[in-house]
């Protein structure tokens, strides 16, 4: 253990050294084991493996006769969270859609379920925030912090969701999930939830991209219409009662590529889940833009 980078509910991060490599180190405390066993549980799933959600490299139990410290490894991205990185970096087009595109695309493998020898469960992530996305070295994103996310296998009837209602974080809820109107035992409602949440994260990546010579100050979602640490009920009355959505900045119209990033998170936060966009939907739209503008991917 080198040196500790933040703190969560679950416990603590640390940067580490692993075979002269750095790693991340999520010390879980003693009191959230299951919290520790699922989030493993998930990063062990079968073709999980994807260059855009993070890599797992092992989970371990340390005990030193008082203490017990729950360990679960991961890659290490030095530029932190797409939170830290948008906070202190304007965005060209490119960079922007460098950043969109790859958590899209990390988010389309996860909601995905694939068939073959091996079957990969559709996961749904119940808490996307741009705090919960990395950013890699070459300015593309990794998905990150599993430990809500809820599987589904389509052979097995119904999903498998704790009991507790309101999980995540309340500024990035879907509105049915603040009115309660989130069906639980339909998967296709986790999966639209996420799909509201991504669309306040490309709003995030949006305000920072340089257009006319101007950027917006990275700002979070709401910020204009919300204290500092909302209250559910705060969340329902902007969200569900009012029907608002983050401000659309006046500068965006005249940039075709903001245009296009504007459409694009309008419809994935729409207030019906069923009129927002498919993780594939958002992920197809944004490689169009990408290949529109010589971009590789």
């Amino acid at each position: 253990m080198v040196k500790q980078t933040g703190k969560g509910r679950y416990g603590e991060v640390w940067m580490g050294k692993w075979r002269e490599e750095k790693v991340a180190v999520k010390v879980f405390f003693a009191t959230e084991e299951a919290s520790w066993l699922k989030e493993t549980k998930i990063y062990e799933t079968v073709l999980l493996r994807h260059e855009n959600i993070l890599g797992f490299i092992a989970a371990d139990i340390k005990c030193t006769g008082t203490l017990t410290e729950l360990y679960l490894i991961t890659d290490y991205h030095e530029h932190g969270s797409l939170y830290d990185y948008l906070k202190t970096t304007p965005l060209d087009t490119k960079a922007m859609l460098n950043l969109a595109y790859s958590s899209a695309s990390g988010l389309c493998h996860l909601h995905m379920e694939i068939f073959g020898t091996q079957v990969k469960p559709a996961i749904a992530h119940r808490d996307l925030k741009s705090k919960n996305i990395l950013v890699k070295k070459d300015g593309t994103c990794c998905i990150a912090d599993l430990g809500l996310a809820v599987k589904w296998f389509s052979d097995k009837n119904g999903v498998d969701v704790p009991p507790k209602k309101l999980v995540g974080t309340k500024r990035y809820m879907a509105p049915e999930v603040l009115d309660k109107r989130l069906n639980r035992n339909r998967f296709q409602s986790y999966l639209m939830a996420d799909m509201y949440s991504f669309g306040l994260i490309l709003w995030e990546v949006a305000r920072r991209c340089v257009s006319e010579g101007i950027v917006d100050k990275y700002q979070l979602p709401y910020h204009d219409l919300l204290p500092t640490d909302p209250s559910c009920k705060d969340m329902w009355e902007i969200v569900c009662r009012k029907k608002l959505r983050p401000a659309l900045p006046s500068r965006w119209r005249s940039d075709e590529c903001l245009r296009q990033m504007e459409k694009l998170m309008t419809e994935c936060w729409a207030h019906d889940p069923a009129s927002r966009l498919t993780a594939l939907r958002v992920k197809k739209t944004l490689a169009k833009m990408m290949e529109s503008r010589d971009i590789t991917i």
